[in-house]
């Protein structure tokens, strides 16, 4: 304990329960902040990304043959 002026301290630990939810939240508000960061800096540095073209699925009505396997471009 920590006398002070003749006023009885509990320390430091007294309220460590009490202001562990607050500095928990400021923890994950800088972590996510950062992480925003490190984001926004590496998309100015590669540029936006180019919007791709969907993605080219099978026709599952056709069955797959060995021609379409060895040449799928044909």
């Amino acid at each position: 304990m920590i006398y002070i002026q003749r006023k009885i301290f509990m320390g430091i630990h007294y309220d460590y329960k009490s202001t562990k939810g607050n500095k928990l939240m400021e923890k994950q508000a800088k972590r996510d902040k950062k992480l925003a960061e490190k984001k926004a800096k590496r998309e100015a540095k590669e540029g936006p990304k180019a919007q791709e073209g969907p993605e080219k699925t099978l026709d599952t009505s056709k069955p797959i043959t060995l021609d379409f396997l060895t040449n799928p471009d044909k």
